[in-house]
């Protein structure tokens, strides 16, 4: 591809790039057009080696540092970020097949948030002084736990790089990081841009590769934390085999979310929350709410408004800043896509509008709504990870909170109403960690974002990712004598 800024090797390891041919090649894929656009190699055992052995070393430099200076190469990352994020903008719509008009507002600059706050917070990081009966007393030190691993998705692959970097080195870890082959080549321009701004050689590494590549970074006894974005399959066997080493662990999980839209919500607004609930990303966003309950009062005037506002939708070329809805990520992921369609159909949904693939190159699909939908469809239990919506009817409150709630999954939840009041008491009894009223897929640095069941364990983003990246030293200081039995 004609891309100035393009990353020049597989991968970025102590402070430049490297490449080694020997591993698995990995194309990249454009998902507009179905053109390999760069290929890169899956990371051999001796670049594995090299990436944890530098990150081991750097880390110890960096941990030495105050955490004011941890910030200040943070912030500056963050500013290089913001200054480049056009090209990045670019670079992350050729990787993932977003729109443009979206991966310049969402992609790099949530990056950029993540390293800037957790740039501010680096210096903030201190300990506590208890005072102890009779005069002795103890203090507490926050360290870092050492060598982190980030396992990213391919939905979001510069957020997901900054949102795990960022947190990980404020409290002075080093981070080894493994993005998805599907879209490899965004991490690669977070770890050079890091560098850039500062950061020890090795302290922020990038390597590729499938499966293995990341199995043989979660078992190695140099790596003390493990921080996963995917589904819940890979998460459990990630889970399992960090927990064996008794590994830290962040599970960053997927989700069948509820979005419950009561009769008196406002209309223009409900549809909008849905739309950006399901349609966003062509619908691959692990905190979409895919299940809508509506209440039947306005049932129908929903699908009618939802109807006529997804007709409005431009697809196309996603590098056209006037489109706003485009393919999805790879051909595998389509077809999962077209089989679920599929199943809707079978098992008796009604089909709203959508459901066809689309003419020409590219994976793309139509913005597609299913209504009557029941509770046990394939559509309603199941993760689909792409632009289909499931309408499902309600009649009460309690209603929709059992049945939001009777999922395995529980990342996200939201709530769409005019009484405040119930809209709070409504959120309150939903069983997902990051919930919404009268909005949805809001995810600002400042608030925690993970899930709760299947969908994960710990946080990302805000001040609880500190706790998921240090740990605490305690110390009792005596300050009379020793007083013992013999």
């Amino acid at each position: 591809m004609a891309y100035d800024t393009q990353p020049t090797a597989s991968h970025f390891v102590d402070g430049q790039y490297l490449e080694d041919t020997a591993g698995d090649l990995i194309e990249v894929i454009y998902p507009a057009t179905g053109e390999v656009i760069a290929k890169v190699h899956a990371a051999t055992p001796a670049v594995v080696d090299a990436a944890l052995a530098s990150a081991k070393r750097a880390q110890k430099e960096w941990a030495r540092l105050s955490g004011t200076e941890r910030g200040r190469v943070l912030r500056r990352a963050a500013d290089i970020i913001r200054e480049r994020n056009h090209d990045l903008s670019v670079l992350e719509t050729y990787d993932t097949g977003k729109p443009f008009s979206e991966t310049l507002y969402v992609d790099a600059t949530s990056g950029a948030d993540a390293l800037e706050y957790f740039g501010g917070l680096a210096g903030s990081l201190t300990g506590e002084h208890v005072q102890l009966p009779g005069g002795d007393w103890g203090y507490t030190v926050r360290e870092p736990l050492g060598v982190c691993v980030g396992i990213g998705a391919w939905n979001y692959p510069t957020q997901i790089a900054c949102w795990k970097g960022a947190p990980a080195l404020a409290c002075g870890n080093a981070m080894v990081f493994k993005p998805s082959e599907t879209t490899p080549l965004c991490a690669l321009k977070v770890a050079e841009i890091l560098h850039e701004a500062g950061a020890p050689a090795g302290l922020y590494n990038v390597i590729q590769g499938m499966g293995a590549v990341g199995a043989s970074l979660v078992t190695d006894p140099r790596v003390d934390k493990v921080a996963l974005t995917g589904s819940v399959p890979t998460g459990k066997k990630v889970y399992a085999a960090a927990a064996a080493d008794m590994k830290h662990v962040t599970m960053e999980l997927g989700g069948k979310s509820p979005l419950i839209i009561f009769d008196d919500a406002d209309l223009e607004n409900a549809v909008g929350g849905a739309i950006l609930a399901n349609f966003y990303s062509t619908g691959q966003v692990c905190s979409n709410g895919t299940r809508v309950f509506v209440q039947k009062g306005i049932k129908e005037a929903f699908l009618k408004r939802l109807s006529e506002r997804l007709q409005t939708a431009i697809i196309g070329d996603p590098l056209d800043e006037a489109t706003n809805f485009g393919p999805m990520v790879s051909q595998a992921q389509r077809d999962i896509v077209m089989s679920y369609i599929e199943k809707g159909k079978a098992e008796g949904a009604r089909l709203v509008t959508g459901g066809q693939l689309m003419d020409g190159d590219g994976f793309y699909i139509q913005p597609t709504v299913f209504a009557d939908v029941t509770d046990g469809m394939s559509i309603a239990r199941e993760e689909i990870f792409g632009p289909v919506m499931a309408v499902l009817d309600f009649d009460t409150e309690e209603e929709a909170i059992a049945r939001g709630n009777a999922t395995e999954f529980g990342l996200s939840a939201g709530v769409f109403t005019a009484d405040l009041t119930r809209g709070h008491r409504v959120i309150s009894q939903m069983e997902a960690g990051s919930c919404f009223i009268n909005s949805y897929n809001d995810a600002p640095v400042e608030l925690p974002f993970g899930g709760s069941k299947q969908s994960g364990v710990g946080r990302e983003n805000s001040k609880a990712a500190i706790n998921h990246f240090s740990q605490l030293k305690s110390v009792y200081v005596r300050m009379g004598d020793v007083e013992s039995p013999f």
